[in-house]
Protein backbone atom coordinates (compact mmCIF):
# COMPACT_ATOMS: atom_id res chain seq x y z
CA UNK A 1 0.00 0.00 0.00
CA UNK A 2 1.41 3.29 -1.05
CA UNK A 3 0.21 4.81 2.44
CA UNK A 4 2.32 2.39 4.08
CA UNK A 5 5.63 3.25 2.11
CA UNK A 6 5.28 7.25 2.87
CA UNK A 7 3.76 7.31 5.99
CA UNK A 8 7.48 7.93 7.49
CA UNK A 9 7.59 11.22 5.40
CA UNK A 10 3.95 12.37 5.17
CA UNK A 11 4.17 15.03 7.41
CA UNK A 12 7.79 16.30 5.95
CA UNK A 13 6.74 16.58 2.92
CA UNK A 14 3.35 18.23 3.39
CA UNK A 15 5.28 20.88 5.60
CA UNK A 16 7.56 21.81 3.15
CA UNK A 17 4.44 21.53 0.21
CA UNK A 18 1.54 23.19 1.69
CA UNK A 19 2.38 24.30 5.64
CA UNK A 20 0.21 26.74 6.06
CA UNK A 21 -2.99 24.58 4.88
CA UNK A 22 -1.93 21.58 6.26
CA UNK A 23 -1.46 23.43 10.10
CA UNK A 24 -4.53 25.30 10.03
CA UNK A 25 -7.07 22.58 8.22
CA UNK A 26 -6.97 20.69 11.69
CA UNK A 27 -7.90 24.01 14.02
CA UNK A 28 -10.42 24.59 11.21
CA UNK A 29 -12.00 20.95 11.84
CA UNK A 30 -11.74 21.56 15.69
CA UNK A 31 -13.62 24.50 15.37
CA UNK A 32 -16.97 22.05 15.16
CA UNK A 33 -15.98 19.90 17.99
CA UNK A 34 -17.73 20.41 21.29
CA UNK A 35 -16.34 19.40 24.46
CA UNK A 36 -18.89 16.46 24.79
CA UNK A 37 -18.82 15.23 20.92
CA UNK A 38 -17.44 11.86 20.77
CA UNK A 39 -15.51 12.24 17.61
CA UNK A 40 -14.89 9.04 14.76
CA UNK A 41 -11.93 10.15 12.26
CA UNK A 42 -11.68 7.84 9.37
CA UNK A 43 -8.81 8.10 7.28
CA UNK A 44 -6.52 10.30 9.71
CA UNK A 45 -3.30 9.68 8.15
CA UNK A 46 -0.66 10.63 10.46
CA UNK A 47 -2.70 12.70 12.84
CA UNK A 48 -2.42 15.48 11.34
CA UNK A 49 -6.53 16.83 12.05
CA UNK A 50 -6.23 14.17 14.64
CA UNK A 51 -4.15 16.34 17.27
CA UNK A 52 -6.16 18.94 17.19
CA UNK A 53 -9.59 17.17 17.54
CA UNK A 54 -8.28 15.31 20.91
CA UNK A 55 -8.38 18.04 22.94
CA UNK A 56 -11.62 19.67 22.26
CA UNK A 57 -13.89 16.22 22.75
CA UNK A 58 -14.39 13.92 24.96
CA UNK A 59 -13.61 10.70 22.73
CA UNK A 60 -11.73 10.55 19.57
CA UNK A 61 -11.64 7.45 17.55
CA UNK A 62 -9.30 7.92 14.85
CA UNK A 63 -8.84 4.86 11.89
CA UNK A 64 -7.05 4.23 8.86
CA UNK A 65 -6.62 1.31 6.59
CA UNK A 66 -3.16 2.00 6.47
CA UNK A 67 -0.94 0.32 9.25
CA UNK A 68 1.80 2.93 9.08
CA UNK A 69 -0.29 5.80 8.81
CA UNK A 70 -1.65 4.55 12.20
CA UNK A 71 1.91 4.28 13.96
CA UNK A 72 2.17 7.87 13.26
CA UNK A 73 -0.89 8.78 14.40
CA UNK A 74 -0.68 6.88 17.44
CA UNK A 75 2.90 8.59 18.58
CA UNK A 76 1.23 12.02 17.45
CA UNK A 77 -1.71 11.40 19.85
CA UNK A 78 -0.02 8.96 22.31
CA UNK A 79 -0.10 12.54 24.77
CA UNK A 80 -3.79 12.44 24.91
CA UNK A 81 -5.81 10.01 27.30
CA UNK A 82 -9.32 10.23 25.38
CA UNK A 83 -7.49 8.87 21.37
CA UNK A 84 -8.10 5.66 20.54
CA UNK A 85 -6.29 4.52 17.41
CA UNK A 86 -7.93 1.65 14.85
CA UNK A 87 -7.78 0.22 11.66
CA UNK A 88 -10.94 0.87 9.99
CA UNK A 89 -12.53 0.98 5.97
CA UNK A 90 -14.39 3.76 6.22
CA UNK A 91 -16.14 2.37 3.11
CA UNK A 92 -17.59 -0.45 5.48
CA UNK A 93 -17.34 0.80 9.32
CA UNK A 94 -17.87 -2.05 12.03
CA UNK A 95 -20.21 0.20 14.59
CA UNK A 96 -24.09 0.86 15.10
CA UNK A 97 -26.36 3.28 13.69
CA UNK A 98 -25.85 6.64 14.86
CA UNK A 99 -22.82 6.09 17.51
CA UNK A 100 -21.23 9.39 16.65
CA UNK A 101 -21.61 13.10 17.72
CA UNK A 102 -19.08 14.54 14.65
CA UNK A 103 -17.70 12.22 12.09
CA UNK A 104 -14.52 13.50 10.22
CA UNK A 105 -12.56 12.11 6.55
CA UNK A 106 -10.05 14.57 5.90
CA UNK A 107 -8.14 14.50 2.38
CA UNK A 108 -9.51 11.22 1.40
CA UNK A 109 -13.14 12.03 -0.85
CA UNK A 110 -11.31 12.99 -3.89
CA UNK A 111 -8.91 9.05 -3.86
CA UNK A 112 -12.07 6.74 -4.03
CA UNK A 113 -13.91 5.19 -6.55
CA UNK A 114 -16.80 5.43 -4.68
CA UNK A 115 -17.81 8.86 -2.72
CA UNK A 116 -20.65 9.02 -2.40
CA UNK A 117 -21.01 5.23 -0.76
CA UNK A 118 -18.41 6.89 1.94
CA UNK A 119 -20.61 9.87 2.50
CA UNK A 120 -23.80 8.05 3.11
CA UNK A 121 -21.97 5.21 5.01
CA UNK A 122 -20.14 8.30 7.46
CA UNK A 123 -23.72 9.50 7.88
CA UNK A 124 -24.87 6.32 8.86
CA UNK A 125 -23.01 6.34 12.20
CA UNK A 126 -23.01 10.21 12.63
CA UNK A 127 -25.91 11.14 15.09
CA UNK A 128 -29.13 13.05 13.93
CA UNK A 129 -28.19 16.50 14.51
CA UNK A 130 -24.12 15.44 14.21
CA UNK A 131 -22.12 16.72 11.42
CA UNK A 132 -19.92 14.88 9.25
CA UNK A 133 -17.04 16.91 8.07
CA UNK A 134 -14.42 16.99 4.67
CA UNK A 135 -11.78 18.74 4.33
CA UNK A 136 -10.69 17.97 0.59
CA UNK A 137 -7.34 19.04 -1.00
CA UNK A 138 -8.84 21.40 -4.37
CA UNK A 139 -7.20 22.84 -7.29
CA UNK A 140 -6.97 26.04 -9.14
CA UNK A 141 -5.07 26.15 -12.53
CA UNK A 142 -1.51 27.43 -11.31
CA UNK A 143 1.19 25.36 -13.31
CA UNK A 144 3.16 24.79 -10.02
CA UNK A 145 -0.21 22.87 -8.77
CA UNK A 146 -0.27 20.86 -12.04
CA UNK A 147 3.16 19.70 -11.86
CA UNK A 148 2.54 18.87 -8.07
CA UNK A 149 -0.59 16.71 -8.97
CA UNK A 150 1.15 15.04 -11.91
CA UNK A 151 4.35 14.17 -9.40
CA UNK A 152 2.00 12.57 -6.98
CA UNK A 153 0.29 10.78 -9.52
CA UNK A 154 3.60 8.95 -10.99
CA UNK A 155 4.74 8.33 -7.02
CA UNK A 156 1.23 6.31 -6.71
CA UNK A 157 -1.42 8.55 -5.03
CA UNK A 158 -4.33 8.64 -7.60
CA UNK A 159 -6.51 10.25 -7.48
CA UNK A 160 -10.48 9.66 -8.90
CA UNK A 161 -11.80 13.24 -8.77
CA UNK A 162 -9.58 16.45 -9.10
CA UNK A 163 -12.00 19.33 -7.29
CA UNK A 164 -11.72 22.86 -7.61
CA UNK A 165 -14.30 24.80 -5.44
CA UNK A 166 -17.11 24.91 -7.86
CA UNK A 167 -16.92 20.87 -8.55
CA UNK A 168 -16.28 20.05 -4.66
CA UNK A 169 -19.90 22.18 -4.04
CA UNK A 170 -21.38 20.53 -7.06
CA UNK A 171 -20.31 17.37 -6.12
CA UNK A 172 -22.45 17.65 -3.06
CA UNK A 173 -25.80 18.95 -4.57
CA UNK A 174 -25.72 16.44 -7.17
CA UNK A 175 -25.23 13.80 -4.34
CA UNK A 176 -28.49 14.98 -2.75
CA UNK A 177 -26.61 17.47 0.42
CA UNK A 178 -27.81 21.04 -0.74
CA UNK A 179 -27.88 22.04 2.90
CA UNK A 180 -23.93 21.52 2.99
CA UNK A 181 -21.82 24.21 4.20
CA UNK A 182 -18.47 25.13 3.17
CA UNK A 183 -15.00 27.10 4.62
CA UNK A 184 -11.71 27.16 2.18
CA UNK A 185 -7.99 26.98 4.63
CA UNK A 186 -6.48 28.94 1.77
CA UNK A 187 -2.72 28.31 0.81
CA UNK A 188 -0.57 26.44 -2.02
CA UNK A 189 -2.92 23.75 -2.47
CA UNK A 190 -6.42 25.12 -0.59
CA UNK A 191 -8.51 23.09 1.33
CA UNK A 192 -12.02 22.97 1.05
CA UNK A 193 -14.29 21.49 3.97
CA UNK A 194 -17.24 20.80 3.98
CA UNK A 195 -19.81 20.39 6.46
CA UNK A 196 -23.44 17.87 6.42
CA UNK A 197 -25.76 18.51 9.21
CA UNK A 198 -27.97 15.42 9.64
CA UNK A 199 -31.05 15.38 10.31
Amino acid sequence: MIWDQVSPVYDAFEMLLNYRVYSNTGKAVAEEIEADDIVLECACGTGAISQHIAPKCRMLIATDLSEGMLRQAYEKCSGFGNVKIRRADLMHLKCKDARFDKVVAGNVIHLLDEPENAIRELLRVCKPGGEVILPTYIRDDRAIQKTTFALLEKIGVHFNHEFDLQSYKQFFLDAGYPGTDFRVVEGFMPCAIAVITKE
